[in-house]
């Protein structure tokens, strides 16, 4: 959805869960969607027609790393970074965006920055809360934001380049705020995360993994801003 808002073109998704699959498709019903990182790679891609990926964004499993877990980190059976840096290195993607939560910030985020930096990436990691865009919870996230066109950049933008909230940003913003009021307004008496109701624990374990679309709106923004500024340079 904040790919759409920044003006990109999303051609592939990879997720194994099916309830997720099928909120993906319901939306997003002409992209493809792989189910398994560990068996995608550039060769299943390129056969299914999709070639050129301009960015790689992904949000690796954060029970390896979440505070309220066993913080594992790469022992866990869940952690998928590696799988994820292995496409990342297959397909060299001028952009790379990856998300997880806070905790990764103690655990495992520099040998992340450290993947990506060993094949010709600059990395950089982000931390924006929900509230900073108008959600009434925090849920802190870490983006890793990475780049690997270094000739383009020097021989393109030579000045600092600021980012700042202009006025689209605000707009999303005040629309989340707006269907937080609406969904107040309508809310059941029912608690949704009740077993025994039918598809609630999906959804509710679904909405426990998800990024609200406004957080991660600034990078991919920020990125669409650069690319055009480097094809007018």
């Amino acid at each position: 959805m904040a790919a759409q808002w920044a003006g990109m073109e999303t051609v592939a998704f990879c997720e194994i869960d099916p309830f997720c699959q099928r909120v993906l498709h319901k939306h997003w019903p002409e992209v493809p969607i792989f189910p398994d990182i560990r068996l995608l790679t550039k060769e299943v891609l390129e056969r299914a027609g999709i070639s050129g990926i301009d960015i790689v964004a992904g949000g690796y499993p954060c029970q390896p790393y979440s505070l309220t877990g066993e913080r594992r980190g790469e022992e866990d059976d869940r952690a998928l970074w590696s799988y994820m840096f292995d496409i990342v290195s297959e397909l060299r993607s001028p952009w790379v965006v990856g998300e997880n939560v806070i905790g990764h910030v103690s655990l495992g985020l520099d040998s992340v920055l450290s993947d990506l930096e060993s094949i010709g990436y600059t990395a950089q990691p982000f931390i924006i809360p929900a509230c900073s865009v108008g959600a009434r919870h925090q849920r802190y996230r870490v983006f890793t934001v990475a780049h690997n066109d270094s000739q383009r950049m020097e021989r393109g933008i030579k000045q600092q380049i600021l980012w700042q909230p202009d006025i689209s940003v605000r707009q999303i913003s005040k629309s989340f705020q707006d269907a937080e009021r609406r969904f107040d307004s309508h809310k059941s008496r029912l608690c949704r995360s009740l077993h025994g109701i039918p598809g609630g624990v999906d959804r509710v374990r679904s909405l426990g993994n998800t990024v609200m679309p406004q957080q991660i709106y600034p990078v991919l923004a920020a990125i669409t801003e650069i690319e055009r500024l480097l094809d007018c340079s």
